[in-house]
């Protein structure tokens, strides 16, 4: 498949993701359906800072967006947290997709959209790649997965696991 293929059939997932979500089939209230834009925005997240090495990373980005959705510290909407400021990788929003891994992370995108969850992290709101080593001390890691370490903040001393943990096998 080239390119334009890949493209297009990442554009058929959205719209038959939207079309599951709106017909009620996608676990969240009908009377809220998700907008294509809603999954797609995910899907981008997941994409480009899972470094398309699993789905297992993917999920892990995608449960951390959804978290920071439900938090009052951050916007009300998919779209509104992965286009915040220097929160995601540059471009997260405007670079193309491509490739087995944009129809990974579109399927994925709507399996997160509507309910599933890594069951690593919890309320973790927070990643950064793994390689980095951050010198703060409220930062409590619950997994390593697709290339990234999710931490929660807490107070210092709540802080059981102050370094990135092992990658997860999951």
């Amino acid at each position: 498949m080239n390119l334009q293929q890949w493209n297009a059939t990442g554009r058929i997932i959205t719209l038959l993701a939207s079309l599951a979500v709106l017909a009620g089939c996608g676990g969240r209230d009908s009377r809220a359906p998700a907008p294509a834009a809603e999954v797609e925005c995910l899907a981008r997240a997941m994409y480009f800072e899972s470094h398309r090495s699993s789905r297992d990373g993917m999920i892990a980005v995608g449960t951390v967006v959804m978290n920071r959705v439900a938090s009052e510290a951050f916007p009300n909407t998919v779209c509104g947290v992965v286009g915040q400021p220097n929160q995601f990788a540059p471009g997260v929003m405007t670079k193309t997709m491509s490739g087995p891994s944009a129809a990974l992370a579109r399927e994925a995108a709507l399996s997160v959209y509507a309910g599933e969850r890594h069951p690593k992290i919890e309320r973790a709101k927070f990643f950064h790649a793994a390689w980095y080593q951050a010198s703060y001390n409220n930062m409590h890691y619950v997994v390593t997965t697709g290339g990234n370490a999710f931490y929660e903040k807490r107070r210092p001393q709540d802080v059981t696991s102050p370094f990135p943990l092992p990658a997860f096998r999951g």
